[in-house]
């Protein structure tokens, strides 16, 4: 009788084995699943029990970990360790990292955008093709060029004698603008005459800076109260083969 009472217990342990399996997986119950919606379809894959869906990370999403998440990335990126950066438990799973991608820099898309990465332009093309849209592919490494827009534009400007002129301006460009001021004349037989500023004037001041955002540059002109005659200042803020008058 107690050899009996020895070998129960064991054939129980035995068959616990059976049911867990060799690869430490439940059996599959595909009803208790959670309902996943992925991104993009290229993004959807099985769990590591090959039973539920589940979305590989994109770039900055959450990958490893020793729970039973253990997220992936998806193609083309790697798993990078994260630091915890504060004392003692971290708010994230226990050996957990985060995607990235494995070609580094910003690519140019033929959509005409600027994509973080070439991993980046990979989901954006993923997206539009599952919305029935054109695919996406690199045109080149680098930023998209676009032609400079002015972002602020001078304004009008009355002054009285005496006073100062003061007139602003802000363009963005790829690659980053130059922008420099002209003042607008008329000779007597009505020809209009572009003077570069501050030219010889020793009462105009010219200022050049980048910002206040990437690719952006700014620029004032002020006019002193020397020789200042004029009711009304004309000038003109020119960028590249951008022009807008100042009237």
């Amino acid at each position: 009788m107690q050899h009996l009472l020895f070998l129960l217990p064991i054939s129980l342990f035995l068959h616990q084995i059976h049911d867990i399996g060799a690869d430490g997986c439940d059996p599959c119950v595909r009803d208790a699943c959670r309902s996943v919606t992925c991104a993009a379809p290229e993004l959807l894959t099985k769990d590591d029990c090959n039973c539920c869906d589940r979305c590989l990370s994109i770039e900055g999403e959450e990958c490893g970990g020793r729970d039973e998440t253990r997220a992936r990335c998806a193609p083309g990126m790697v798993c990078v360790s994260r630091s915890s950066f504060r004392s003692g438990t971290s708010s994230f799973s226990d050996g957990t990292g985060f995607c990235l991608c494995e070609e580094d820099g910003a690519v140019c898309g033929s959509d005409g955008r600027t994509h973080s990465s070439v991993c980046a332009l990979r989901l954006q093309s993923w997206k539009t093709q599952s919305q029935g849209k054109r695919s996406v592919h690199k045109v080149h490494d680098g930023e998209c060029t676009f032609a400079p827009v002015i972002t602020v534009a001078p304004k009008k400007i009355h002054n009285v004698t005496g006073a100062q002129v003061y007139l602003s301006c802000e363009v963005k460009a790829i690659p980053t603008p130059s922008i420099s001021w002209r003042k607008v004349t008329e000779s007597p037989k009505g020809i209009r005459l572009f003077e570069e500023l501050p030219g010889d004037r020793v009462n105009v001041a010219v200022q050049v800076r980048g910002g206040p955002s990437r690719h952006e540059s700014s620029s004032w002109v002020m006019v002193s109260s020397d020789n200042l005659i004029y009711k009304k200042k004309h000038g003109q803020c020119h960028s590249n083969n951008y022009v807008i008058n100042i009237l």
